[in-house]
């Protein structure tokens, strides 16, 4: 096991300024044995043995004003870069999310239906099922409030819509603003009143917002999404409806 030794933790704001110094953490690695057996009927889908070699590295330690953070780099099958986050526990205020592509802001509710395994439209077939997306795949900041009275707040939001995978002390960008920025707000409800009947009820409203890029020279629309979505477990049934 490697001992991560020191994480900085900075802003740019006209000029580098240091929010606060880590103390010593760890970071591990860890992976899976992933089997898989995949044929189609009537189509040609080749050599129907899969195998995963996914590995995903995290990294946690404390900051010294008493804040945590939480660091997770996951590559994909051969070792391919999937996403980088970073994740600050500011106590009572909530936390706080530096992503890059791993699916957050209105993309971590894309759908919350109960399962017995895995998503219907996760195992080689496509059902037509249209999820929704947000920042989810940029690079963005997203904010999540402490919950009170069984309410919890998400905002997201990023410079760019669909710029990913920026490097430290590096910028991205486009030429002649083609790309917009992007807006995630949800709002997760669990309404048990202290009761326990309803202690297994969720509700979930998130909406995203794009706005307008250039294409080729020509000014496109706002472009947004929403979701809204309920799921009960009582007992071991396990009950969702989305849209």
């Amino acid at each position: 096991m490697n001992k991560l030794t020191k994480v900085g933790c900075s802003a740019l704001c006209g000029s580098l300024a240091a929010i606060s110094a880590a103390q010593a953490g760890e970071l591990t690695v860890t992976g899976g044995a992933d089997m898989t057996w995949t044929t189609i009927e009537n189509s040609t889908s080749g050599n129907p043995i899969g195998m995963g070699s996914n590995l995903t590295f995290k990294g946690s330690g404390e900051l010294d004003n008493g804040w945590t953070f939480d660091m997770t780099v996951a590559n994909l099958n051969g070792s391919a870069y999937s996403s980088t986050v970073v994740d600050i526990g500011m106590g009572g205020l909530g936390s706080l999310k530096l992503n890059q592509g791993d699916g957050s802001g209105l993309g971590s509710y894309d759908d919350m239906m109960p399962t017995a395994w895995e998503e219907s439209w996760g195992n080689s077939i496509n059902p037509g099922v249209k999820l929704v997306g947000g920042v989810g795949t940029s690079d963005h900041i997203q904010y999540t409030t402490p919950k009170v009275l069984g309410t919890t707040i998400v905002l997201a939001y990023a410079p760019e819509y669909g710029s990913s995978d920026t490097a430290d002390n590096a910028s991205s960008g486009a030429a002649n603003n083609e790309i917009g920025r992007a807006y995630d707000a949800i709002v997760h409800l669990n309404p048990s009143l202290g009761t326990e009947i309803l202690s297994g009820l969720n509700l979930y409203v998130g909406a995203s917002l794009q706005e307008a890029t250039r294409k080729g020279g020509t000014l496109q629309q706002d472009q947004g999404e929403a979701t809204g979505q309920i799921t009960y477990d009582i007992g071991p049934l396990s009950l969702g409806y989305g849209v």
